[in-house]
């Protein structure tokens, strides 16, 4: 079963049809709207700021979402996908955006609706990333314009988790 604990007087706020793997971990002051998912090892912190995600979001096994204390928040739109073991502390990530396998964006960085971090990317503190675009590299840059090819990737993403995660229920779990 999850781990969902209450820290500081905050506790987790779950929309509907979420799904929580059983080695997720979820704490503190995190808000979650409806069909989000989190994986097994999947981290969710909300023990120093405040993190905010939107629904159908999900974040995918050994990936953590924390924030920094009293000065960098977590925000997270609609539509996006953390891939396995990304990182995303204290910055603001807009709706329909896939975060690759091992990137990392930093603090106070923007990262805009459509876009996409490419796997082991970093997005070095205050960065803003461009509405549909994809950066990759250390520190990552713009490599180019996302298409309708990889919205479609995107969007197909963010609908086949709360797929998946209906095959777990299904199983009892």
């Amino acid at each position: 079963m999850a781990i969902i604990t209450s820290v500081r007087g905050y506790t987790p706020v779950f929309g509907e049809n979420c799904f929580l793997a059983e080695t997720a971990v979820v704490v503190g002051e995190v808000s979650m709207g409806d069909e989000c998912t989190v994986w097994f090892n999947g981290i969710v912190r909300g023990d120093v700021h405040s993190i905010t995600i939107g629904n159908k979001t999900n974040i995918q096994d050994g990936a953590i979402i924390h924030c920094t204390y009293q000065k960098a928040k977590t925000v997270i739109g609609n539509n996006v996908s953390i891939a396995h073991n990304a990182i995303v502390h204290g910055c603001t990530i807009e709706d329909n955006v896939l975060i690759g396998m091992g990137a990392i964006v930093m603090d106070h960085a923007l990262v805009k609706k459509g876009s996409v971090i490419a796997a082991g990317a970093i997005i070095l503190p205050g960065t803003v990333v461009e509405e549909n675009s994809i950066y990759a590299g250390v520190p990552a840059k713009k490599v180019k314009d996302t298409g309708p090819e990889m919205h479609e990737v995107i969007e197909r993403t963010a609908n086949n988790y709360p797929m998946y995660a209906s095959w777990y229920e299904k199983n009892g779990a």
